[in-house]
This record gives C-alpha cells, sequence and structure tokens, in this order.
C-alpha cells in the first residue's frame, strides 16, 4: 500500500464560515428562526398602515386684524413688517401674506422635514417677540398652524334626513353635533369638523315696501335689535359687612315674541314694531351659505339611477401623525355602527363617502398577496434549477429576511405603506441571491470527487466560507447605490425615503440570513450521494477506481469477482 497523504483541516477564512459553523449545531438556530418570524408577523399585524409614507408638510398662518384700515394700509404697516421678521426664522421656506379691509394675513411654509412642534413655537416666538412694533390699532395676533397629517381627514362620513325624519333642521343639527363629540373622544383622533352644518338664529326678513312706507331704513332696524341683543355679563362684587353679591341681566331676546315686539320707531305718534315690518322666524344661519347636497346610487348599483340631491352635513375624522389609519378608522365606524338604532329612530341616514383606512388596508394587502406570488414563483425555479430540498431552503429565507426588515422598521417608526412594501418587492431577487449563492456551493461540493471523505458539518462551513468574500462584496456594492437615495430632498425625497431606509437593512438581512440558516437547514435537509464502492469495468477498463484517484493509490477489479487487491499506481 502507498503513503496516505494527510489532509490539513480547513482553515475558516471569513465571517460566513464563523457564523456557519457557530449556528450549524446549535439547539438555539432553530428557535431563532421561530423568533423572528414571530417578530415579522407581530410587526406586519401592529405596524401603523398608510397608504402613502408620511410626509411632513406643515406651516402656519399669523391673522392680525386692524378694524378700519384699508388694504394699503394693512400691506404697509402689517404684511410687509411681518413678512421680513419671519424669513429670519430658520426653517421656513416660503412666505405669503395677504392685505384685506381691516385684516392682514400672513401665511408661512416649513421646509419638508422641519419639525412642525419646533417650528410652531419659533414661529410664535418671532411675532411675539416684535409685537412692540406693532402699530396702534393692531389687535392681539391670531398664530394658526397647520398640518398635513392632522388636517387632512381619514375619514369623511355624509350625513342627512330620511324621508320618514320628523326632526327640524335645528334638532338634526344638533344630533350631528352630539355623533362628532363622541367621536372626538376616540383613541387618536386629533380632529373633526362639520362641513355644511347649521347653528341656530332667529331670521329676520324685513319687508322692503312697508319699510318703505312707514320711511325707515335698515340701519334703524340693525340698532333697535342691536340694542336688546346684547348679553350682561354676570357682576360680583362685596358689600360692607363683607358679602359677596352676585347679579345679572339676562338677555333680552329669548323668543320670537321677543323680537316681534322690539320697537323700531314712532310713527305720526304711534310706535312701529319690527313684527310691522318683518317676518321673524326661528330658523338656521342662512346667511353663511353652508349648504351642501350629494346625490347617490342604491347599494352601488350602476344600473340604478342616482337619487335626488339630498342636502347633508359632512363628519370629517383626521387621525394623529404616526397613528395607524386602519384601525381609528374602524374604531369610528365601530361608533357611528353603534348609533345605528338611534338614527333610525330618529330619520337620520349616513354614508361613507371617503375611508382612507379601508384604502390604505387594500393597497398593504394587495402588495403582500404580490410578494408571496412573487416568492412562489422564484420557488418553483429553484426547483428545476437545484432540487425541492434546496428550494425549500432558499425560499425560508425570504420571510426570515422580509420579518427582520419589518421589524426593525417598526422599531424605527415607520408606516406600512405602498412605498415600504414596493422597497420589499424592488430588492426581492436581491434577498436570495445571497441564499442562492450558498446553497449552490454547497450542492456543488456534496457532488463533487472526495466528498465522502469529508464530514457533513465541515464541508457546509467549508461551501460557506468559500462564497463569503465575493458575496459580501458584491451585496455592499448594492446597498451603497441606494444610499444617495436617502439624501434627495424635497417632496421626493420624502416620499421615496422608504426605500434607501429599507432595502440596505433587507440585504444585510439577508447576508446574516444566508450565513446561519442556509448551513443549518443543509444539515437537516440535505444529504452526501451515496456512491458505489466498485464501479463497472466496462466503464473503467483500467481499473482505476475514480473514488480513490484524488489519493495515491488505486484498485485492481476483476469481472469475475468482487474481491480486490491493492496495486501500486503503474503495475497494471
Amino acid at each position: 500500500m502507498g503513503n496516505q497523504k494527510t489532509k490539513e483541516p480547513y482553515v475558516i477564512k471569513d465571517v460566513a464560515g464563523k457564523l456557519g459553523q457557530g449556528f450549524l449545531r446549535n439547539p438555539l438556530t432553530a428557535v431563532l428562526g421561530i423568533v423572528i418570524l414571530t417578530l415579522g408577523w407581530i410587526a406586519l399585524n401592529t405596524m401603523p398602515r398608510e397608504e402613502d409614507p408620511q410626509i411632513a408638510i406643515s406651516g402656519g398662518g399669523i391673522i392680525a386684524a386692524m378694524p378700519g384700515a384699508s388694504p394699503i394700509e394693512i400691506e404697509n404697516i402689517i404684511s410687509k413688517p411681518l413678512e421680513k421678521k419671519l424669513r429670519e426664522v430658520q426653517g421656513i421656506e416660503n412666505v405669503y401674506s395677504m392685505s384685506m379691509d381691516n385684516v392682514g394675513i400672513v401665511n408661512v411654509m416649513y421646509y419638508i422635514g422641519e419639525n412642525r412642534e419646533d417650528s410652531n413655537l419659533k414661529l410664535y416666538d418671532k411675532v411675539m417677540q416684535n409685537m412692540d412694533q406693532m402699530p396702534k390699532g393692531v389687535m392681539q395676533p391670531l398664530i394658526k398652524p397647520f398640518d398635513i397629517d392632522i388636517d387632512v381627514p381619514i375619514i369623511t362620513v355624509a350625513l342627512y334626513q330620511t324621508p320618514d325624519s320628523k326632526l327640524s333642521i335645528v334638532e338634526f343639527n344638533e344630533k350631528v353635533r352630539d355623533l362628532r363629540h363622541k367621536i372626538n373622544g376616540i383613541d387618536n383622533v386629533a380632529k373633526t369638523t362639520l362641513q355644511g352644518a347649521s347653528k341656530e338664529q332667529y331670521n329676520v326678513e324685513v319687508d322692503m315696501g312697508k319699510l318703505s312706507a312707514y320711511h325707515l331704513s335698515m340701519g334703524q332696524i340693525m340698532m333697535a335689535v342691536k340694542s336688546l341683543a346684547a348679553n350682561v355679563p354676570d357682576v360680583k362684587g362685596r358689600t360692607d359687612d363683607k358679602k359677596l353679591v352676585i347679579f345679572g341681566i339676562s338677555n333680552a331676546i329669548e323668543s320670537i315674541d321677543d323680537i316681534n315686539n322690539v320697537m323700531v320707531a314712532n310713527y305720526m305718534g304711534s310706535p312701529i314694531y319690527l313684527r310691522d315690518v318683518a317676518h321673524v322666524e326661528q330658523s338656521i344661519d342662512k346667511q353663511n351659505f353652508q349648504k351642501v347636497e350629494f346625490i347617490y346610487r342604491a347599494n352601488d348599483d350602476k344600473t340604478q339611477p342616482f337619487s335626488k340631491n339630498i342636502e347633508q352635513v359632512t363628519l370629517t375624522v383626521s387621525k394623529l401623525a404616526g397613528t395607524n389609519a386602519v384601525f381609528v378608522a374602524q374604531d369610528v365606524i365601530k361608533m357611528i355602527e353603534g348609533n345605528v338604532a338611534t338614527f333610525k329612530k330618529d330619520g337620520i341616514g349616513y354614508t361613507i363617502t371617503r375611508n382612507y383606512g379601508e384604502r390604505a388596508n387594500a393597497a398593504v394587502d394587495e402588495l403582500m398577496h404580490h410578494l408571496v406570488i412573487t416568492i412562489i414563483i422564484i420557488a418553483i425555479m429553484l426547483v428545476f434549477a437545484l432540487g425541492w430540498r434546496e428550494s425549500l431552503i432558499v425560499t425560508f429565507s425570504v420571510p426570515a429576511i422580509l420579518a427582520i426588515t419589518l421589524f426593525i422598521a417598526y422599531m424605527t417608526g415607520q408606516t406600512m405603506n405602498r412605498i415600504t412594501l414596493f422597497a420589499f418587492l424592488l430588492s426581492l431577487g436581491l434577498l436570495v441571491d445571497a441564499a442562492i449563492i450558498v446553497i449552490e456551493n454547497i450542492h456543488r461540493h456534496l457532488h463533487s470527487s472526495g466528498v465522502e471523505d469529508k464530514e457533513m458539518g465541515e464541508l457546509l462551513v467549508e461551501a460557506t466560507d468559500e462564497v463569503g468574500g465575493p458575496t459580501n462584496i458584491a451585496t455592499l456594492a448594492i446597498i451603497m447605490t441606494m444610499v444617495p437615495m436617502a439624501f434627495v430632498g424635497g417632496m421626493m425625497g420624502s416620499f421615496m425615503k422608504p426605500i434607501p431606509y429599507n432595502v440596505p437593512v433587507a440585504l444585510f438581512a439577508s447576508l446574516v440570513v444566508a450565513y446561519i440558516f442556509t448551513p443549518y437547514l443543509s444539515l437537516k435537509l440535505l444529504k452526501k450521494p451515496e456512491h458505489d464502492e466498485h464501479h463497472d469495468m466496462e466503464n473503467n477498463p483500467y481499473g482505476i477506481c475514480e473514488i480513490c484517484q484524488g489519493e495515491h493509490e488505486t484498485h485492481e477489479h476483476t469481472k469475475d469477482s468482487k474481491d480486490t487487491k491493492d496495486v501500486n499506481r503503474g503495475e497494471k
């Protein structure tokens, strides 16, 4: 027998081999995989869902009134000085002003991405610091900040009176305001508004013909009503014997009769009352022109004609920034549905005209559906390329990578939206790249010569370590192509932020998953191919065993016997 060369053990050179060796036979590797998938599932179901990513667009308005001033005066003494001072504030991108009779309005727009609370505080400070420069007669400025996350509603509901309703228009509006008050108490609801709502008031319809007949003017009518329409506040004081006296005078107008009996003037010695020249009714504020109507089809059936125009009040609901639009919308709808019995009794109908939460949920579910389809397609392709066991190993890596990325996105305060899932779809082909490279090299090692002399664990670690360096460099190069996108400014930069935030994380996670779980699952699922100890002499006419060819020994075989004897190479 010739001298046999002892093979030196493989020396691990890359972090890929170290990770593979460290987790190959570790009993906690399976637990780690379960924990990763569980965290991803939790993140998927608890992350705030939105149709579009959050964009920090905010600004504010300063309203300064000066009664009696003309637009030119307002521009010169209020608008222009305010514009100059506001441009000193860091973070303000644009300043716009409007000058009108009696009032000036200066609007500011912050740079996209500026912190809303900090910017509003700086805006308020700048205005208050310069109050001493305001001219006499200017009232205290009103500062109104606005924010896209709070001012844009996520759900709108049209409330209207059904034909069998017995409520007056005033009572209907009170019911709507009660519902609005209840919705304001829902968690994460930021603001609610009513569009088309009316307030109760007394309407005085003056007959111009009678007014002329009595030689009266509208000014006299207004002064007569105004003289009795003022509330006198409660007065508190102390007497000489230290007793507290509280008294007040009620409003002189409490009913239609009070208004009808208002004396406007004297005509030829006879008093003229308001009822003589006008008709008074208890109704709503007609002068605000806030009437809103809508039409609809029954059961959304396109074959049915539209209904007649129906007067309605639109209730809008906005959510707090960073909260789940789906959950907030569901809570609002649940609250409304809980009042259906009361609505039916009062003759009130409702239609949800906008549901941002439903749209956001549908968009996320649709992209998740496409994500699953893509994973299945990749798995089927790998079955034909490598085999079903290898395909199963690579397929596991995809949900594991997505789970890690989703959990990190959840911990960093991101939301689930179309752009986030688009980032996952964009990088899906890259995510399986590392796992495919590792499993392909393992497959090659398992089918190479001399494989039966290697222990399975050693083979898997060696195959993983061999491709670690090139795979790391290739993945790093792809990550570097995504990083510059994070520095894009403006609206587009904020909108596309989830891509540079999530794709590099997903690619890095793909390396870790490929180096940890691919060797581990290969040890569980793959086996070394079986080699026959003896080979057919017809396929091996020289009597040299292919298995031993790499060594310095060979075997001589005979067709009639399975016995072998060792001979030195060359003594054939």
